[in-house]
C-alpha cells in the first residue's frame, strides 16, 4: 500500500506535486476521496494551479492529516466508507480551523445534500462526474477567500499586538506610514492633529495613540464638537457647579477633568466657534480649567489629541479658525487618506465587514464574488470606511445566498456607476482621471487603447493576471501573450 498520508509520491502526479511543494508559500490543499481515482484526479487538475497536494482516502486518515500538517483548503467527498464520514471531517474543520474553507463532492443528484454541508459551513460542492476546470476555478475562489481571511486575521493580530489598534484595517502603504507614525509619537506627550474626510478612521487613530503611550492606563475620552454651540461646548468641557445656571442642580465634572492623566479627544475641532477656541487655547497652555460657576482653577494633566476633516489652514486664512490655537494644537500632524486613494485597503475592509455583520445578524455569509468585490473596490466611497461598513452591512442583511454578488449592492450604489471605461471596470462616475477614468480617446488607435485598457486593469488588480482576464473578457494565456505583446510590467 503506498504512503496515502504522505505527499503524492507515485506515478505522474508526483512530479507536479513535488514541483508545488518545492514553493514554499504555496497553498496547500487536502483532498479527503476512497475512490482512489477521483482523488489523483482532482490532485492533478489542482498541482497545474501551483497548489500543493496531500491525499487521505478515509476520515482516520483525514484527521491525522489535518493534525500533521497545516492546510489552506479541504477537497472531500461526502460519502466514505460511512455516509455521514465527510460531514464529520466537515464538523472537524470549521470546529479547529476556523480559517479554512472545505469544498465537498456529492454524486449527481445529491443536491439536497450538499445543501446541507453548506449550512454547516461547506464554500461550495462540486458534483460528479468530475469537471476538472470547474474543480480548478472553485480553488482558485475559495483559495482566495482563505488567502483574505488569512492576511486580515494575521495583520489585525500584528496590529493588536504591536500597536494596541483593534479595529485597524488596512495593509497599503499610506497606512503602513500612519502606523508607524503612531508608533514613534504616541510614547510621547506632544499634541496631535489627526487629519482626514469623515469616516476615515480618525477616531480609531486617536484610541490607538492613547493604548500606545504612557497614559494608557488612564481614560480615552472623547467629544465631537460639530453642531456644538458655546455654551453647550464650554459645559461639557470645563463642567459646573450647582447653580452656575438655572438647570445646574449640582456640580459636575467636564472633559477635560475627567481625562485627566489619560488623553481627550476633540473631533471636529473645525467646527469650534470662534469665542470658544480662545478659551480652550488658554487652557491648553495653563493646563487649568475653571468650571462654570466657579472661581476655583483645577489642575489638569491631559494629553490633547484633536481631529477634523476641514482645511484648517484655510480656515485660518479665512479667520475662521485662531492662527494660536492651529499652531498649539498642531504638534504632529497624522493625514488619514480617503478610501478612494488607498483602494488595496478595500479587500481587507469588505472581508473584515462581512465577518463583523455576519455574527452580528447571525447570518452565514462565506465571502463576496470577484465581480462584486470589483465593484465595491471601484466605487469612489465618499464617505470612506463607514460608508463601506454600512454598505457590506445592508448587503448581509438582505443576502439571500451563503456569498454576496453584484446583486445584493444597494441600487443607490450602482447609479453611481458607468460602464464607459475601456477596461469594462466599473467605475464611478466623476472618478479621478489619475485613478481609472480614461479621457480624450479620439484619434488613439486600436493597439493603443487596447495596451492601457490591459496596462490599467493590471493596475487595478495588482497585477492579478486571472482577474484582470475576467474582467476584460479575455482568456488569461490571450492576456499573457498581450503582456508580453505590448511590453507590459506586472505588479
Amino acid at each position: 500500500m503506498r504512503d496515502d498520508l504522505g505527499w503524492l509520491a507515485t506515478g505522474r502526479i508526483s512530479r507536479y506535486c513535488y514541483a508545488a511543494m518545492s514553493k514554499d508559500k504555496n497553498p496547500k490543499v487536502l483532498v479527503v476521496d476512497d475512490d482512489l481515482d477521483h482523488a489523483d484526479a482532482i490532485s492533478e487538475a489542482i498541482v497545474r494551479i501551483g497548489y500543493s497536494v496531500r491525499q487521505a482516502h478515509n476520515l482516520v486518515e483525514a484527521r491525522k492529516a489535518l493534525t500533521d500538517d497545516e492546510f489552506d483548503l479541504v477537497i472531500t467527498d461526502l460519502r466514505m466508507d460511512n455516509k455521514r464520514d465527510g460531514f464529520e471531517l466537515l464538523q472537524t474543520v470549521k470546529q479547529n480551523h476556523p480559517l479554512m474553507e472545505v469544498i465537498v463532492v456529492t454524486a449527481y443528484g445529491d443536491v439536497s445534500i450538499a445543501v446541507e454541508a453548506m449550512r454547516e459551513g461547506a464554500y461550495d460542492f462540486i458534483q460528479k462526474p468530475l469537471d476538472l476546470d470547474l474543480i480548478r476555478s472553485q480553488v482558485r475562489r475559495a483559495g482566495e477567500k482563505v488567502r483574505l481571511a488569512q492576511q486580515n486575521s494575521t495583520l489585525q493580530q500584528a496590529l493588536d499586538h504591536k500597536f494596541g489598534m483593534p479595529g485597524i484595517i488596512g495593509n497599503s502603504d499610506s497606512m503602513k506610514r500612519t502606523l508607524q507614525l503612531v508608533r514613534q509619537i504616541a510614547p510621547t506627550n506632544i499634541s496631535v492633529l489627526i487629519l482626514g474626510e469623515s469616516g476615515t478612521g480618525k477616531e480609531l487613530i486617536a484610541r490607538a495613540l492613547h493604548q500606545n503611550s504612557r497614559r494608557s492606563g488612564g481614560r480615552f475620552v472623547a467629544l465631537n464638537c460639530a453642531g456644538l454651540n458655546e455654551s453647550t461646548l464650554e459645559d461639557e468641557l470645563f463642567g459646573h457647579v450647582r447653580g452656575a445656571f438655572t438647570d445646574a442642580r449640582g456640580d459636575r465634572i467636564g472633559r477635560f477633568e475627567y481625562a485627566d492623566g489619560g488623553t481627550l479627544f476633540l473631533d471636529e475641532i473645525g467646527d469650534m466657534p470662534l469665542t470658544m477656541q480662545a478659551k480652550l487655547l488658554r487652557v491648553l497652555q495653563d493646563q487649568q480649567i475653571t468650571r462654570l460657576g466657579s472661581n476655583d482653577p483645577i489642575q489638569v494633566d491631559v494629553r490633547f489629541v484633536a481631529a477634523t476633516n476641514k482645511d484648517l489652514e484655510q480656515a485660518v486664512k479665512d479667520r475662521e479658525f485662531r492662527d494660536d490655537l492651529y499652531f498649539r494644537i498642531k504638534g504632529a500632524t497624522i493625514r488619514l487618506l480617503p478610501l478612494r486613494m488607498r483602494r488595496e485597503d478595500i479587500p481587507p475592509l469588505i472581508e473584515h465587514a462581512i465577518d463583523r455583520s455576519s455574527a452580528r445578524m447571525d447570518k452565514k455569509i462565506e465571502g463576496i464574488d470577484a465581480d462584486a468585490r470589483n465593484m465595491l473596490i471601484a466605487y469612489d466611497w465618499p464617505g470612506n470606511v463607514r460608508q463601506l461598513e454600512n454598505v457590506v452591512a445592508n448587503m448581509v442583511a438582505l443576502a439571500n445566498g451563503p456569498r454576496l454578488t453584484a446583486a445584493d449592492i444597494p441600487p443607490d450604489l450602482l447609479g453611481r456607476y458607468s460602464v464607459e471605461t475601456v477596461s469594462t471596470a466599473l467605475v464611478p462616475v466623476g472618478q479621478s482621471a489619475q485613478t481609472t477614468a480614461i479621457t480624450s480617446l479620439a484619434g488613439m488607435n486600436l493597439a493603443e487603447l487596447e495596451r492601457q485598457a490591459i496596462e490599467r486593469t493590471l493596475e487595478m488588480v495588482n497585477g492579478n493576471r486571472e482577474q484582470a482576464a475576467q474582467m476584460l473578457g479575455i482568456g488569461e494565456r490571450t492576456l499573457y501573450r498581450k503582456i508580453k505583446e505590448y511590453g507590459l510590467k506586472e505588479e
